[in-house]
This record gives structure tokens, sequence and C-alpha cells, in this order.
């Protein structure tokens, strides 16, 4: 695993884009940091610059220098939800602008796969993880299912876990800071 965190780490660094296993689906990463590198995954999904994505942070630390309040209920959801959940949240600060929605917000899972939260904690910085397809077709399940175009345009293939099989992306709440609770995907 150190092997191909250092591999994934020296792409992040270039302003290239991986793939790799997240904790729930095969997804296309890239420093959340870089608009460049945002903007080439935009590109190679063939999806509107305009419809965001979300990114992964290793901890609840991290989660706090990129969100301008994080609100108290994140923290007993992140604590006590059985499977991955993305939560969106109001005012992000230090990401590529080009990841935040035009309403100010942006959806951010705290990881929970080893290799993700061991890569992101050495990178230092969040990573971009949107599923592995092309703009309106079905997320992958399985590495196998990957579309051949999406494999040639990343920079780095992470090499694990390529057998697992995922169903289940993670939910997505929106915590707003004057309490309001949606739910977008259970």
């Amino acid at each position: 695993m150190k092997a191909e965190i250092d591999k994934s780490i020296e792409v992040l660094n270039s302003g290239g884009i991986i793939l790799y296993p997240t904790d729930t689906v095969w997804g296309i990463g890239c420093d959340a940091t870089d608009e460049a590198a945002v903007q080439k995954i935009y590109q190679l999904k063939k999806r509107a610059s305009s419809k965001s994505m979300l990114c992964l942070v290793a901890n609840c630390a991290m989660l706090e220098r990129h969100v301008e309040k994080v609100p108290e209920l994140a923290y007993d959801i992140i604590d006590f939800s059985e499977k991955p959940i993305t939560i969106v949240y109001d005012d992000p600060k230090g990401i590529a602008q080009n990841l935040i929605d035009e309403d100010n917000t942006l959806a951010i899972r705290v990881a929970t796969d080893k290799f993700c939260q061991s890569l992101i904690q050495r990178f230092k910085k969040p990573i971009v993880s949107t599923s592995a397809n092309l703009a309106g077709n079905p997320t992958p399940r399985s590495f196998l299912e990957i579309d051949e175009h999406i494999l040639k345009g990343v920079d780095y293939v992470v090499n694990l876990h390529r057998n697992n099989v995922s169903t289940r992306p993670s939910s997505i709440i929106k915590l707003s800071e004057d309490g309001a609770v949606t739910v977008i995907r259970k």
C-alpha cells in the first residue's frame, strides 16, 4: 500500500488525476485545491462544471480547515453513521473555486477506507472524489466496469482492491448553518 500511496501523491502533486478505490465506489481524484486539476476531471468525465463534485478529507481536523463553521450535528452524523456519508456544508474555504457550488456549498466526506485515509493524511490536502464514469452513464460497481475512456484518461490507476464490488454510493445530506437538514440521497 505504501508504494501506491507514494505514486498517488507524486501524481497529485504534479496536478495529475488518479483512479482509486474509495470507501464507496471507484473514484477519480485530484488535489481539491488545484483548479486546473479539477478542470481536467470535468473534461475527462464530459461533465458540466456547474455540476459540483465532492471531496474527501482524512479526519474532522481537516474538515474544520476547509469549512468555515462545521455544524455540531455533523460530528454526531460522522461518528454514528453505519455507512459512508457525504455532508454538504455551507461556506467552504481553501478549496478550488470550481469545486464549490454556486450556492457556496461543498460536499465533503470523511474517508473511512484505510487507503484513502492514509493517502489524504500523507498528502495533507483534501482530494476530489467523483465516480469513475462518464457524465450520464451508470456508476461502475467494480473496477472491471470502468469505461476505457476513463482508464486511459487518468494519470495513474491505483493497483489495489480491483476485485472488490460495491453497490453503494454514500448517503448525502445537507446541513445548513441555520440548522436545516436535507436528505439528498439515502
